[in-house]
Protein backbone atom coordinates (compact mmCIF):
# COMPACT_ATOMS: atom_id res chain seq x y z
CA UNK A 1 0.00 0.00 0.00
CA UNK A 2 1.06 3.72 -0.78
CA UNK A 3 2.46 5.75 1.96
CA UNK A 4 0.12 8.58 1.34
CA UNK A 5 -2.83 5.91 1.18
CA UNK A 6 -1.87 4.36 4.30
CA UNK A 7 -1.55 7.74 5.89
CA UNK A 8 -4.68 9.08 5.29
CA UNK A 9 -6.27 5.82 5.91
CA UNK A 10 -4.70 6.54 9.26
CA UNK A 11 -6.39 9.93 9.76
CA UNK A 12 -9.72 8.91 8.41
CA UNK A 13 -9.83 6.26 11.05
CA UNK A 14 -8.43 8.14 14.05
CA UNK A 15 -10.98 10.57 13.33
CA UNK A 16 -13.86 7.92 13.22
CA UNK A 17 -12.54 6.65 16.52
CA UNK A 18 -12.54 10.16 18.06
CA UNK A 19 -15.84 11.02 16.70
CA UNK A 20 -17.36 7.95 16.57
CA UNK A 21 -17.11 6.96 20.53
CA UNK A 22 -18.28 10.69 21.33
CA UNK A 23 -21.78 9.95 19.16
CA UNK A 24 -22.23 6.58 19.41
CA UNK A 25 -20.29 5.91 22.85
CA UNK A 26 -20.95 8.60 25.43
CA UNK A 27 -20.22 7.61 29.01
CA UNK A 28 -22.92 5.95 31.19
CA UNK A 29 -24.01 8.69 33.05
CA UNK A 30 -24.72 8.31 36.64
CA UNK A 31 -28.18 8.11 38.25
CA UNK A 32 -27.93 12.10 38.94
CA UNK A 33 -26.98 15.02 36.40
CA UNK A 34 -23.47 14.64 36.95
CA UNK A 35 -21.32 16.30 34.70
CA UNK A 36 -18.81 14.14 32.55
CA UNK A 37 -15.90 14.72 29.48
CA UNK A 38 -12.96 13.41 27.67
CA UNK A 39 -10.49 15.57 26.13
CA UNK A 40 -8.42 14.98 24.44
CA UNK A 41 5.96 19.52 -28.95
CA UNK A 42 4.60 21.18 -31.97
CA UNK A 43 4.60 24.69 -32.65
CA UNK A 44 2.47 26.13 -29.96
CA UNK A 45 -0.86 27.31 -30.32
CA UNK A 46 -1.07 31.83 -29.51
CA UNK A 47 -2.05 32.63 -26.71
CA UNK A 48 -5.48 33.63 -27.96
CA UNK A 49 -6.07 30.34 -29.65
CA UNK A 50 -9.32 28.41 -27.96
CA UNK A 51 -8.63 24.88 -29.12
CA UNK A 52 -6.50 22.08 -27.71
CA UNK A 53 -5.93 19.87 -30.88
CA UNK A 54 -5.01 15.98 -30.53
CA UNK A 55 -2.67 14.44 -33.20
CA UNK A 56 -4.23 12.33 -35.51
CA UNK A 57 -3.90 8.63 -34.81
CA UNK A 58 -1.40 8.31 -38.40
CA UNK A 59 0.16 11.46 -36.98
CA UNK A 60 1.21 9.85 -33.79
CA UNK A 61 3.83 11.85 -32.26
CA UNK A 62 7.64 11.20 -33.42
CA UNK A 63 10.43 12.99 -33.01
CA UNK A 64 10.96 15.28 -36.05
CA UNK A 65 12.71 13.57 -38.89
CA UNK A 66 15.85 14.49 -39.62
CA UNK A 67 16.84 16.55 -42.84
CA UNK A 68 18.00 14.59 -46.40
CA UNK A 69 21.01 16.07 -48.35
CA UNK A 70 18.84 17.46 -51.09
CA UNK A 71 16.32 19.31 -49.18
CA UNK A 72 16.59 22.67 -47.53
CA UNK A 73 17.55 24.29 -45.22
CA UNK A 74 20.76 22.48 -44.98
CA UNK A 75 21.94 19.19 -43.40
CA UNK A 76 24.77 19.80 -40.77
CA UNK A 77 27.71 17.67 -40.72
CA UNK A 78 29.10 15.24 -38.70
CA UNK A 79 32.05 16.34 -36.43
CA UNK A 80 35.56 16.33 -36.76
CA UNK A 81 36.67 17.03 -34.23
CA UNK A 82 37.01 15.55 -30.57
CA UNK A 83 34.72 16.16 -27.82
CA UNK A 84 35.62 18.54 -25.09
CA UNK A 85 33.86 19.00 -21.52
CA UNK A 86 33.68 22.62 -20.35
CA UNK A 87 33.02 23.00 -16.95
CA UNK A 88 31.45 25.78 -14.88
CA UNK A 89 31.45 25.22 -11.21
CA UNK A 90 30.15 28.06 -8.45
CA UNK A 91 29.20 28.42 -5.02
CA UNK A 92 26.23 26.01 -5.76
CA UNK A 93 26.53 23.82 -8.31
CA UNK A 94 29.28 22.47 -10.98
CA UNK A 95 27.78 21.97 -14.46
CA UNK A 96 29.74 20.19 -17.39
CA UNK A 97 29.24 20.82 -20.82
CA UNK A 98 30.43 19.16 -23.67
CA UNK A 99 31.43 21.22 -27.54
CA UNK A 100 29.78 18.12 -29.50
CA UNK A 101 25.98 19.34 -30.20
CA UNK A 102 26.55 21.78 -26.70
CA UNK A 103 24.88 19.33 -24.27
CA UNK A 104 24.91 19.22 -20.48
CA UNK A 105 26.34 16.19 -19.60
CA UNK A 106 26.76 16.61 -16.21
CA UNK A 107 24.86 19.12 -13.26
CA UNK A 108 25.95 18.27 -9.65
CA UNK A 109 24.50 20.59 -6.79
CA UNK A 110 26.92 20.99 -4.08
CA UNK A 111 25.03 21.99 -1.20
CA UNK A 112 23.31 18.44 -1.70
CA UNK A 113 24.65 15.10 -0.84
CA UNK A 114 23.84 12.25 -2.96
CA UNK A 115 22.59 9.11 -0.43
CA UNK A 116 23.05 6.48 -3.38
CA UNK A 117 27.19 7.69 -4.62
CA UNK A 118 29.47 9.50 -2.96
CA UNK A 119 29.91 13.20 -3.63
CA UNK A 120 27.15 15.76 -4.27
CA UNK A 121 23.35 15.26 -5.79
CA UNK A 122 23.62 14.59 -10.08
CA UNK A 123 20.58 15.38 -11.82
CA UNK A 124 22.15 14.31 -15.10
CA UNK A 125 21.72 10.66 -15.34
CA UNK A 126 24.92 8.39 -15.88
CA UNK A 127 25.37 6.60 -19.10
CA UNK A 128 22.68 9.49 -21.08
CA UNK A 129 22.55 11.87 -23.74
CA UNK A 130 22.74 14.45 -21.55
CA UNK A 131 20.28 17.72 -21.80
CA UNK A 132 20.27 20.94 -23.34
CA UNK A 133 21.09 19.58 -26.89
CA UNK A 134 18.98 21.79 -29.82
CA UNK A 135 17.39 20.93 -33.08
CA UNK A 136 15.93 23.31 -35.27
CA UNK A 137 12.20 22.46 -36.84
CA UNK A 138 11.74 24.31 -40.28
CA UNK A 139 7.98 22.91 -41.71
CA UNK A 140 8.59 18.98 -41.25
CA UNK A 141 12.14 18.86 -41.48
CA UNK A 142 14.59 19.16 -38.66
CA UNK A 143 18.04 19.80 -38.20
CA UNK A 144 19.86 17.57 -35.48
CA UNK A 145 22.22 19.84 -33.93
CA UNK A 146 22.63 17.47 -30.86
CA UNK A 147 26.31 16.03 -31.78
CA UNK A 148 27.77 18.71 -33.94
CA UNK A 149 30.85 20.10 -32.63
CA UNK A 150 30.47 23.86 -30.94
CA UNK A 151 32.85 26.42 -30.70
CA UNK A 152 33.19 27.38 -27.23
CA UNK A 153 33.91 30.87 -25.47
CA UNK A 154 35.95 30.64 -22.74
CA UNK A 155 37.45 27.56 -23.61
CA UNK A 156 38.59 26.94 -19.94
CA UNK A 157 35.06 26.69 -18.22
CA UNK A 158 33.68 29.42 -16.21
CA UNK A 159 33.97 29.72 -12.42
CA UNK A 160 31.77 32.27 -10.80
CA UNK A 161 32.96 33.84 -7.38
CA UNK A 162 30.25 34.11 -4.28
CA UNK A 163 28.91 37.39 -4.33
CA UNK A 164 30.24 37.98 -7.93
CA UNK A 165 29.28 39.00 -11.15
CA UNK A 166 27.53 36.75 -13.65
CA UNK A 167 29.61 35.24 -16.74
CA UNK A 168 28.59 33.95 -19.63
CA UNK A 169 29.27 30.80 -21.50
CA UNK A 170 28.81 30.98 -25.58
CA UNK A 171 28.45 27.86 -27.61
CA UNK A 172 28.17 28.08 -30.95
CA UNK A 173 27.88 26.44 -34.44
CA UNK A 174 28.72 27.54 -37.60
CA UNK A 175 27.99 25.12 -40.85
CA UNK A 176 31.15 24.68 -43.15
CA UNK A 177 29.92 25.80 -46.41
CA UNK A 178 26.18 27.24 -45.75
CA UNK A 179 25.57 30.91 -44.31
CA UNK A 180 23.97 28.51 -41.29
CA UNK A 181 24.90 29.11 -37.43
CA UNK A 182 23.25 28.48 -34.17
CA UNK A 183 24.74 31.04 -31.21
CA UNK A 184 23.60 29.78 -27.41
CA UNK A 185 24.66 32.35 -24.43
CA UNK A 186 24.54 30.60 -20.98
CA UNK A 187 24.28 33.52 -18.34
CA UNK A 188 25.23 32.10 -15.13
CA UNK A 189 24.96 34.17 -11.81
CA UNK A 190 27.19 32.64 -8.16
CA UNK A 191 23.98 32.91 -5.75
CA UNK A 192 20.91 31.40 -8.42
CA UNK A 193 20.19 28.18 -9.74
CA UNK A 194 18.07 30.31 -12.40
CA UNK A 195 20.37 30.77 -15.75
CA UNK A 196 19.57 32.93 -18.14
CA UNK A 197 19.74 31.47 -21.72
CA UNK A 198 19.93 34.13 -25.25
CA UNK A 199 20.27 32.81 -28.82
CA UNK A 200 20.06 33.48 -32.46
CA UNK A 201 19.56 31.06 -35.77
CA UNK A 202 21.19 32.95 -38.48
CA UNK A 203 20.49 31.75 -42.05
CA UNK A 204 16.96 30.64 -41.91
CA UNK A 205 13.30 32.73 -42.21
CA UNK A 206 11.41 30.91 -39.94
CA UNK A 207 11.27 27.76 -37.94
CA UNK A 208 11.27 26.60 -34.24
CA UNK A 209 13.90 25.59 -31.40
CA UNK A 210 13.57 21.79 -30.06
CA UNK A 211 15.63 21.90 -26.78
CA UNK A 212 16.09 18.69 -25.20
CA UNK A 213 15.84 18.24 -21.44
CA UNK A 214 17.18 14.81 -21.42
CA UNK A 215 15.75 11.45 -19.98
CA UNK A 216 14.63 12.75 -16.43
CA UNK A 217 16.22 13.10 -13.30
CA UNK A 218 18.79 10.66 -11.77
CA UNK A 219 17.95 8.74 -8.39
CA UNK A 220 20.02 10.50 -5.24
CA UNK A 221 17.54 9.46 -2.40
CA UNK A 222 18.09 6.26 -0.24
CA UNK A 223 14.87 4.87 -0.94
CA UNK A 224 14.76 4.30 -4.28
CA UNK A 225 11.11 3.14 -5.06
CA UNK A 226 9.80 6.24 -2.92
CA UNK A 227 11.64 8.33 -5.43
CA UNK A 228 11.13 6.18 -8.40
CA UNK A 229 7.04 6.91 -7.51
CA UNK A 230 8.29 10.84 -7.77
CA UNK A 231 9.83 11.21 -11.11
CA UNK A 232 7.68 13.04 -13.43
CA UNK A 233 7.51 15.71 -15.94
CA UNK A 234 5.12 18.69 -15.35
CA UNK A 235 4.17 21.49 -17.54
CA UNK A 236 2.34 24.63 -16.81
CA UNK A 237 0.15 25.53 -19.13
CA UNK A 238 -1.27 28.91 -20.03
CA UNK A 239 -4.84 27.87 -20.27
CA UNK A 240 -4.83 23.98 -18.87
CA UNK A 241 -2.73 25.21 -15.60
CA UNK A 242 -0.25 22.51 -14.03
CA UNK A 243 -0.49 19.09 -15.40
CA UNK A 244 1.84 15.85 -14.39
CA UNK A 245 2.88 12.71 -15.89
CA UNK A 246 5.02 10.03 -13.87
CA UNK A 247 7.36 9.13 -15.98
CA UNK A 248 6.83 5.03 -14.16
CA UNK A 249 3.19 5.03 -16.08
CA UNK A 250 3.88 6.97 -19.19
CA UNK A 251 3.63 4.93 -22.26
CA UNK A 252 4.21 5.47 -25.95
CA UNK A 253 4.62 8.89 -27.14
CA UNK A 254 2.71 11.91 -26.83
CA UNK A 255 2.45 15.08 -28.23
CA UNK A 256 0.95 18.51 -26.17
CA UNK A 257 0.06 21.76 -28.22
CA UNK A 258 1.18 25.10 -25.74
CA UNK A 259 1.73 27.29 -24.78
CA UNK A 260 3.18 26.89 -22.05
CA UNK A 261 4.46 28.90 -19.03
CA UNK A 262 7.33 26.37 -18.16
CA UNK A 263 8.25 22.49 -18.39
CA UNK A 264 10.22 20.79 -16.03
CA UNK A 265 11.54 17.17 -14.80
CA UNK A 266 11.02 16.91 -11.41
CA UNK A 267 12.48 14.35 -8.50
CA UNK A 268 11.14 13.61 -5.25
CA UNK A 269 13.44 16.83 -4.02
CA UNK A 270 15.12 18.21 -7.25
CA UNK A 271 14.30 19.86 -10.91
CA UNK A 272 15.35 20.66 -14.19
CA UNK A 273 12.50 23.24 -15.78
CA UNK A 274 12.75 25.52 -18.78
CA UNK A 275 10.82 28.51 -18.23
CA UNK A 276 9.94 30.81 -20.60
CA UNK A 277 11.13 34.53 -21.73
CA UNK A 278 14.87 35.81 -20.45
CA UNK A 279 12.84 37.54 -17.04
CA UNK A 280 10.32 37.78 -15.18
CA UNK A 281 8.73 40.62 -17.41
CA UNK A 282 9.01 38.83 -20.56
CA UNK A 283 5.87 38.15 -21.99
CA UNK A 284 7.12 35.73 -24.12
CA UNK A 285 5.44 31.54 -24.14
CA UNK A 286 6.95 28.47 -24.73
CA UNK A 287 5.59 26.28 -27.38
CA UNK A 288 4.12 22.87 -27.20
CA UNK A 289 6.24 19.29 -25.76
CA UNK A 290 7.15 16.32 -27.24
CA UNK A 291 7.33 12.92 -24.98
CA UNK A 292 8.35 9.31 -26.22
CA UNK A 293 9.03 6.90 -23.96
CA UNK A 294 12.35 5.10 -24.01
CA UNK A 295 13.51 1.32 -23.57
CA UNK A 296 14.84 2.41 -20.32
CA UNK A 297 13.42 2.13 -17.22
CA UNK A 298 11.68 4.93 -15.88
CA UNK A 299 13.50 6.42 -18.84
CA UNK A 300 11.24 9.61 -21.16
CA UNK A 301 12.61 11.86 -23.71
CA UNK A 302 11.20 15.28 -23.11
CA UNK A 303 11.64 17.57 -25.82
CA UNK A 304 10.05 21.68 -25.41
CA UNK A 305 9.60 23.99 -28.49
CA UNK A 306 10.23 27.83 -28.81
CA UNK A 307 9.42 29.86 -31.54
CA UNK A 308 11.89 32.01 -32.85
CA UNK A 309 11.49 35.79 -33.46
CA UNK A 310 11.87 37.20 -37.15
CA UNK A 311 15.37 38.08 -36.38
CA UNK A 312 15.77 33.99 -35.87
CA UNK A 313 16.30 34.94 -32.04
CA UNK A 314 15.49 33.62 -28.67
CA UNK A 315 15.13 33.50 -24.81
CA UNK A 316 14.55 31.15 -22.40
CA UNK A 317 15.42 30.32 -18.66
CA UNK A 318 16.69 26.99 -17.04
CA UNK A 319 16.27 26.13 -13.37
CA UNK A 320 18.70 23.21 -12.31
CA UNK A 321 18.65 22.73 -8.48
CA UNK A 322 16.49 21.61 -5.14
CA UNK A 323 12.83 22.87 -4.87
CA UNK A 324 13.37 25.09 -1.81
CA UNK A 325 9.91 26.87 -1.70
CA UNK A 326 11.28 30.67 -1.51
CA UNK A 327 13.30 29.85 -4.87
CA UNK A 328 10.58 28.33 -6.64
CA UNK A 329 7.81 31.18 -5.42
CA UNK A 330 10.27 34.12 -5.92
CA UNK A 331 10.76 33.01 -9.94
CA UNK A 332 6.67 32.83 -10.12
CA UNK A 333 4.28 31.36 -12.60
CA UNK A 334 3.52 28.87 -9.73
CA UNK A 335 7.12 26.70 -10.18
CA UNK A 336 6.90 25.88 -6.41
CA UNK A 337 3.77 23.71 -7.56
CA UNK A 338 6.09 21.79 -9.60
CA UNK A 339 5.30 19.09 -7.01
CA UNK A 340 2.23 19.42 -5.92
CA UNK A 341 1.05 18.18 -2.21
CA UNK A 342 -1.40 14.66 -2.77
CA UNK A 343 -4.12 14.16 -5.50
CA UNK A 344 -5.85 17.45 -6.76
CA UNK A 345 -8.21 17.29 -5.18
CA UNK A 346 -7.02 17.56 -2.07
CA UNK A 347 -4.45 20.24 -2.97
CA UNK A 348 -6.20 23.43 -2.10
CA UNK A 349 -7.03 22.20 1.04
CA UNK A 350 -3.53 21.40 1.97
CA UNK A 351 -1.07 23.67 0.16
CA UNK A 352 -2.21 26.85 2.74
CA UNK A 353 -1.46 24.50 5.41
CA UNK A 354 1.87 23.30 3.94
CA UNK A 355 3.01 26.74 3.09
CA UNK A 356 2.54 28.35 6.41
CA UNK A 357 3.85 25.65 8.09
CA UNK A 358 6.69 25.29 6.35
CA UNK A 359 6.91 28.71 7.05
CA UNK A 360 7.42 28.40 10.62
CA UNK A 361 9.50 25.51 10.43
CA UNK A 362 12.51 27.48 8.67
CA UNK A 363 11.55 30.50 10.63
CA UNK A 364 12.11 28.84 13.90
CA UNK A 365 15.03 27.47 12.22
CA UNK A 366 16.99 30.33 10.79
CA UNK A 367 15.66 32.54 14.11
CA UNK A 368 16.35 30.40 17.26
CA UNK A 369 19.44 28.69 15.48
CA UNK A 370 18.47 25.32 16.55
CA UNK A 371 18.44 22.11 14.49
CA UNK A 372 14.58 21.09 12.80
CA UNK A 373 14.15 17.83 15.45
CA UNK A 374 14.25 20.58 18.06
CA UNK A 375 12.28 22.98 16.35
CA UNK A 376 9.41 20.11 15.54
CA UNK A 377 9.69 19.62 19.46
CA UNK A 378 8.81 23.18 19.91
CA UNK A 379 6.64 23.22 17.10
CA UNK A 380 4.78 20.44 18.59
CA UNK A 381 4.48 21.92 22.16
CA UNK A 382 3.51 25.16 20.37
CA UNK A 383 0.56 23.53 18.91
CA UNK A 384 -0.84 21.99 22.16
CA UNK A 385 -0.89 25.65 23.80
CA UNK A 386 -2.41 27.13 21.00
CA UNK A 387 -5.54 24.68 20.90
CA UNK A 388 -5.58 24.68 24.99
CA UNK A 389 -8.29 26.84 24.98
CA UNK A 390 -10.45 25.00 21.94
CA UNK A 391 -9.59 21.54 23.85
CA UNK A 392 -11.08 22.96 26.60
CA UNK A 393 -13.98 24.46 25.30
CA UNK A 394 -14.20 20.53 23.88
CA UNK A 395 -14.34 19.32 27.60
CA UNK A 396 -16.75 21.76 28.86
CA UNK A 397 -19.28 21.04 26.18
CA UNK A 398 -19.03 17.22 26.36
CA UNK A 399 -19.94 18.14 30.30
CA UNK A 400 -22.93 19.75 29.15
CA UNK A 401 -23.58 17.31 26.78
CA UNK A 402 -23.32 14.55 29.65
CA UNK A 403 -25.95 16.48 31.61
CA UNK A 404 -28.32 16.45 29.71
CA UNK A 405 -28.08 12.83 28.33
CA UNK A 406 -30.58 11.86 31.39
CA UNK A 407 -33.51 14.04 30.18
CA UNK A 408 -32.98 13.44 26.95
CA UNK A 409 -33.37 9.53 27.66
CA UNK A 410 -36.05 10.21 29.76
CA UNK A 411 -38.08 12.48 26.51
CA UNK A 412 -37.76 9.59 24.66
CA UNK A 413 -38.82 6.71 26.84
CA UNK A 414 -42.30 9.55 27.26
CA UNK A 415 -43.04 10.38 23.93
CA UNK A 416 -41.81 6.97 21.86
CA UNK A 417 -45.62 6.44 20.72
CA UNK A 418 -45.51 10.41 19.44
CA UNK A 419 -42.53 11.64 17.81
CA UNK A 420 -43.94 14.63 16.88
CA UNK A 421 -43.94 15.57 20.58
CA UNK A 422 -40.55 13.89 20.81
CA UNK A 423 -38.86 16.26 18.32
CA UNK A 424 -40.53 19.30 20.17
CA UNK A 425 -39.54 18.27 23.61
CA UNK A 426 -36.43 17.53 22.20
CA UNK A 427 -35.61 20.72 20.59
CA UNK A 428 -36.63 22.66 23.57
CA UNK A 429 -34.24 20.87 25.56
CA UNK A 430 -31.26 21.23 23.39
CA UNK A 431 -32.15 25.13 23.24
CA UNK A 432 -32.58 25.44 27.36
CA UNK A 433 -29.23 23.49 27.83
CA UNK A 434 -27.46 24.32 25.03
CA UNK A 435 -27.08 20.76 23.89
CA UNK A 436 -24.70 20.30 20.62
CA UNK A 437 -23.91 16.54 19.59
CA UNK A 438 -20.69 17.34 17.76
CA UNK A 439 -19.93 20.20 19.94
CA UNK A 440 -17.15 18.21 22.08
CA UNK A 441 -16.35 16.95 18.62
CA UNK A 442 -15.07 19.58 16.41
CA UNK A 443 -12.16 21.22 18.27
CA UNK A 444 -10.91 17.62 17.64
CA UNK A 445 -10.64 17.85 14.35
CA UNK A 446 -7.90 20.79 14.16
CA UNK A 447 -5.00 19.52 14.80
CA UNK A 448 -5.33 16.72 11.66
CA UNK A 449 -5.05 19.41 9.04
CA UNK A 450 -1.83 20.25 10.47
CA UNK A 451 -0.82 16.50 10.94
CA UNK A 452 -1.52 15.89 7.24
CA UNK A 453 0.39 19.56 6.18
CA UNK A 454 3.28 17.91 8.22
CA UNK A 455 3.24 14.52 6.39
CA UNK A 456 3.68 16.43 3.12
CA UNK A 457 6.22 18.54 4.54
CA UNK A 458 8.62 15.63 5.16
CA UNK A 459 7.35 14.27 1.96
CA UNK A 460 8.67 17.51 0.06
CA UNK A 461 10.40 19.92 1.76
CA UNK A 462 14.06 19.87 0.37
CA UNK A 463 15.09 21.49 3.98
CA UNK A 464 14.74 18.34 6.04
CA UNK A 465 16.78 15.73 3.53
CA UNK A 466 19.25 14.44 5.08
CA UNK A 467 18.85 16.72 8.47
CA UNK A 468 20.10 14.14 11.45
CA UNK A 469 18.75 14.63 15.17
CA UNK A 470 20.11 12.43 18.36
CA UNK A 471 19.94 8.79 16.43
CA UNK A 472 18.19 9.50 13.14
CA UNK A 473 20.30 10.03 10.80
CA UNK A 474 17.47 11.44 8.36
CA UNK A 475 14.41 13.19 9.68
CA UNK A 476 13.07 12.88 5.84
CA UNK A 477 12.63 9.12 6.41
CA UNK A 478 11.56 6.61 8.51
CA UNK A 479 13.07 5.77 11.85
CA UNK A 480 15.84 3.11 11.56
CA UNK A 481 14.94 1.60 14.87
CA UNK A 482 11.85 2.20 15.05
CA UNK A 483 12.15 3.98 18.27
CA UNK A 484 9.92 6.91 17.73
CA UNK A 485 6.70 4.51 16.59
CA UNK A 486 6.49 2.35 19.27
CA UNK A 487 7.08 5.58 21.33
CA UNK A 488 4.48 7.08 19.65
CA UNK A 489 2.17 4.43 20.40
CA UNK A 490 2.36 4.54 23.66
CA UNK A 491 1.95 8.82 24.44
CA UNK A 492 -1.70 7.58 22.84
CA UNK A 493 -2.11 4.70 25.02
CA UNK A 494 -1.68 6.91 28.08
CA UNK A 495 -3.47 9.54 26.78
CA UNK A 496 -6.69 7.21 26.25
CA UNK A 497 -5.79 5.52 29.64
CA UNK A 498 -5.67 8.77 31.69
CA UNK A 499 -8.98 9.83 29.88
CA UNK A 500 -10.77 6.63 30.75
CA UNK A 501 -9.42 6.52 34.46
CA UNK A 502 -11.84 9.10 35.32
CA UNK A 503 -15.03 7.74 33.99
CA UNK A 504 -16.76 6.12 36.41
CA UNK A 505 -18.03 3.29 33.73
CA UNK A 506 -15.67 3.49 31.12
CA UNK A 507 -17.90 2.15 27.96
CA UNK A 508 -16.41 -1.56 26.66
CA UNK A 509 -15.89 -0.16 22.85
CA UNK A 510 -13.80 2.09 24.11
CA UNK A 511 -11.70 0.18 26.55
CA UNK A 512 -11.50 -2.28 23.41
CA UNK A 513 -10.24 0.86 21.26
CA UNK A 514 -7.82 2.09 23.77
CA UNK A 515 -5.78 -1.17 23.00
CA UNK A 516 -6.42 -1.62 19.71
CA UNK A 517 -6.22 1.99 18.27
CA UNK A 518 -1.76 2.52 19.57
CA UNK A 519 -1.08 -0.80 18.02
CA UNK A 520 -2.38 0.30 15.11
CA UNK A 521 -0.94 3.71 15.08
CA UNK A 522 2.35 1.96 15.21
CA UNK A 523 1.86 0.27 12.21
CA UNK A 524 0.61 2.94 10.21
CA UNK A 525 3.69 5.23 11.22
CA UNK A 526 6.55 2.66 11.11
CA UNK A 527 7.37 3.45 7.86
CA UNK A 528 6.61 7.59 8.05
CA UNK A 529 9.29 10.13 8.45
CA UNK A 530 11.03 9.98 11.41
CA UNK A 531 10.64 13.85 11.92
CA UNK A 532 6.29 13.26 11.60
CA UNK A 533 6.95 10.80 14.75
CA UNK A 534 8.83 13.35 16.50
CA UNK A 535 6.14 15.81 15.99
CA UNK A 536 3.21 13.71 16.61
CA UNK A 537 4.95 12.08 19.68
CA UNK A 538 5.62 15.43 20.94
CA UNK A 539 2.06 16.78 20.62
CA UNK A 540 0.49 14.05 22.58
CA UNK A 541 3.11 14.19 25.21
CA UNK A 542 2.59 17.58 25.79
CA UNK A 543 -1.36 16.76 25.55
CA UNK A 544 -0.89 14.91 28.69
CA UNK A 545 -0.89 17.49 31.98
CA UNK A 546 -4.12 18.90 30.54
CA UNK A 547 -5.40 15.51 30.52
CA UNK A 548 -4.80 15.09 34.11
CA UNK A 549 -6.30 18.24 34.61
CA UNK A 550 -9.68 17.47 32.88
CA UNK A 551 -9.58 14.12 34.57
CA UNK A 552 -9.38 15.91 37.65
CA UNK A 553 -11.91 18.42 36.80
CA UNK A 554 -14.36 15.47 35.68
CA UNK A 555 -14.09 14.01 38.89
CA UNK A 556 -15.09 17.33 40.81
CA UNK A 557 -17.94 17.36 38.62
CA UNK A 558 -19.64 14.10 39.31
CA UNK A 559 -18.17 13.98 43.05
CA UNK A 560 -16.72 11.12 42.52
CA UNK A 561 -14.01 9.62 44.99
CA UNK A 562 -10.21 10.17 44.73
CA UNK A 563 -9.59 6.29 44.17
CA UNK A 564 -9.73 5.97 40.11
CA UNK A 565 -11.58 3.11 38.60
CA UNK A 566 -9.23 1.01 37.16
CA UNK A 567 -9.02 -0.16 33.39
CA UNK A 568 -8.56 -3.95 32.62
Amino acid sequence: MRTEVRFLLAIALMILVLVGTNLLFPPVPPDQVTPGADSAAVPAAPPESETTQEPEAEEEPALPPAVSAEEQPPQPRAPAVEEALIMVEGPLYRFTFTNLGGRLVSAELLDFPSFVEPGPVQLVPRGSDGALGNRIVVGADTLDLRGLPFRVSPQSGVRLIPDGPPEELRLIYQHPTEDFSLELVYTFVPNSYVVSVRGQVRGLDRGLLLTDLGSGLALNETRAQEEVRALAYVGNHLRDGIQSEGLRQFEGSRVQDGPFHWVAFKSKHFVLALLAGVSDEDERYLGGLIAVKLSGENQVALGVTEPLLSDGSFGHRLFMGPQELARLSAIGNDLEDVNPYGWRFFRPVVRPFVAVITTILIFLHGNLSVGYGWVLILFGVMMRVVLFPLNQKAMRAQIRNMAVQPLLKEIQTKYKDNPERMQKEMMKLYKEHGFNPVAGCLPMFLPWPVLIALFFVFQNTIELRGVPFLWLPDLSAPDPFYILPVFLGISMFLLQWVSMRSMEQPNPQMKMMMWIMPVFMVFIFFNLASGLNLYYATANIATLPQQFWVAKERQKASGAKPALASVE
